[in-house]
């Protein structure tokens, strides 16, 4: 039986096969964030574009390094197939809600600083 692409390149620090969709889906959500809306945001308290994009690119990479670490390094992949698909979708919501709260609050702060 012939391997995907992924067996040969994801693998966790045991050497098993690990998942890499969750790791991308949060490394290109940051990255998209951070460099589309930072700077204009960290511009509004009168840091300079440049430093503020530099803040943004070193805010995505420790995230990076962050997902790496928690989504395929540590991974454990017989406890992610252990869990259901309610425990799964659950945690899926619990992070909609948070990640949609952090920009309400974001955007209200950025209200605040306009007015």
């Amino acid at each position: 039986m012939k391997q995907s692409y992924y067996e040969y390149l994801i693998r966790n620090r045991h050497g098993e096969i690990v998942d890499p969709i969750p790791f991308v889906v949060i490394t290109g959500s940051t990255w998209l964030l951070c460099l589309s809306f930072g700077p204009l945001y960290l511009d509004l308290f009168g840091i300079p574009w440049t430093e503020g994009l530099l803040a943004c690119v070193i805010l995505a990479v420790v995230t990076s390094l962050w997902a790496y670490r928690r989504f395929i390094w540590t991974v454990d992949p017989a406890v992610q197939e252990s869990l259901s698909a309610g425990v799964r979708f659950h945690r899926l919501c619990l992070g909609g809600i948070a990640f949609c709260m952090i920009l309400i609050i974001l955007a209200f702060i950025a209200a605040v600083m306009i007015a």
